[in-house]
């Protein structure tokens, strides 16, 4: 019999004693492995091509648990169920998962390469996220600088732009108490702790059960208060969450808090753009200029971050500095400057939602965009730093 071009080099997993004559028959050439429930748990560190589940050789509550197993993988193989009884339920279940398929025994040879080859001909057709995202880190030099609201506009404008599927999502790392979700008028999905420390698991399925849509151009990824967060969400479930909303966005904005945390360095690393927001106070402007340069030394990467001026005012009297003393005192230029406009803020923040739904004339919104339009405009700088 004919193999189909698809299987050569593949590695199969068969559950089942009665699936081992395979490799003596339709599946002959193949990399075929029997083996059980403990093979299922090896997958995340021994990747296969194609699991094969005989459901006659184990009974309902086993087959249910390798379902469940296969359903938590990061990267779940193809599965192929065969077998004469086909419990419904588990059916149901399996075709939940992405790349699934049933194969009522008797079956010929004939009839098992076709299911096998259907299955991996969708894997292959499958059409890979584009890896082109662009990742911003928002921070507040100094507590009320505004970098929240900030965050919030910033990915706005950004949703704004976006004309596909693939749209912007704001992550609140402020885990404990973060506000991102109190200004957009959101109800954060779960506690982030949920995740568990099986970070491995988290793929775009669970990164989506954590995710609330705010416009169908914004999602927003943020956790309920919880004193605890930062000690329960341990640093590698946060860095894989980022990667993963890295591969299913276009645009990742983080609300980033100012306190160093033992992910923080790492997550500043894989950002194209950190912008730092100082208020105009000779205190803010320091520690802006103090924050700059204390990431600039610990990546050591040429990443520079951007220190954006906030809350600007039209100054005919007062103590306030100017655009130019502003910088003398950070001893390098600022990348932009946003307008105060307090009503506009405080009247967003109190309905709920960006300042761009309810006052889309603010000269807040109107610099926000200015300023995402010519950072967007520009190469990742991540790519830059690996050319």
């Amino acid at each position: 019999m004919p193999k189909p071009a698809i299987l050569q080099g593949r590695c199969i997993l068969a559950l089942g004693a009665s699936l081992a004559g395979l490799a003596k028959g339709p599946l002959a050439g193949c990399d075929l492995e029997t083996g059980g429930a403990a093979e299922l748990a090896e997958l995340t560190r021994r990747p296969c091509d194609l699991v094969i589940i005989d459901a006659d050789a184990w009974q309902p509550p086993e087959l249910a648990a390798q379902v469940t197993t296969l359903s938590t993988l990061p990267a779940c193989p193809p599965v192929l169920l065969v077998g004469a009884s086909l419990p419904t339920a588990l059916v149901r279940n399996l075709l939940r998962l992405e790349h699934s398929d049933v194969l009522e025994a008797p079956f010929t040879g004939e009839q098992l390469l076709g299911a096998i080859s259907g299955l991996l001909a969708g894997v292959a057709a499958a059409p890979s996220p584009p890896s082109e995202c662009r990742c911003w880190a928002v921070s507040g030099a100094v507590g009320g600088a505004g970098a929240t609201t900030l965050a919030v506009e910033i990915a706005t404008a950004l949703g704004a732009r976006s004309k596909g599927q693939r749209r912007v999502c704001l992550v609140d790392l402020n885990l404990a108490d973060g506000a991102a979700a109190a200004y957009l008028g959101a109800q954060p999905a779960k506690r982030l702790a949920d995740l568990g420390p099986a970070s491995e698991r988290i793929d775009a399925s669970v990164l989506q059960a954590f995710v609330t849509p705010v416009s169908p151009q914004l999602d927003l990824l943020a956790g309920v208060r919880d004193a605890g967060a930062f000690d329960a969400v341990p640093r590698e479930a946060v860095l894989r969450i980022l990667e993963v909303a890295c591969e299913t966005y276009d645009w990742v904005i983080l609300d980033l808090p100012r306190h160093r945390r033992p992910w923080t360095l790492e997550v500043l690393a894989g950002c194209d753009e950190v912008l730092v927001i100082s208020e105009l106070t000779v205190p803010a402007l320091l520690a802006a200029r103090a924050y700059a340069d204390e990431v600039e030394d610990a990546l050591a990467t040429g990443l520079r971050p951007r220190i954006v001026l906030n809350r600007l005012a039209s100054r005919m009297f007062g103590p306030a500095p100017s655009m130019g003393e502003a910088e003398r005192a950070l001893q390098r230029k600022a990348e932009a400057g946003i307008s105060s406009d307090w009503e506009a803020a405080a009247a967003s923040a109190n309905l709920g939602g960006p300042i761009a739904q309810h006052r889309p004339k603010s000269k807040i919104v109107k610099d926000v965009e200015s300023l995402v339009t010519r950072l967007a405009s520009q190469p990742a700088r991540r790519a830059q730093r690996a050319a």
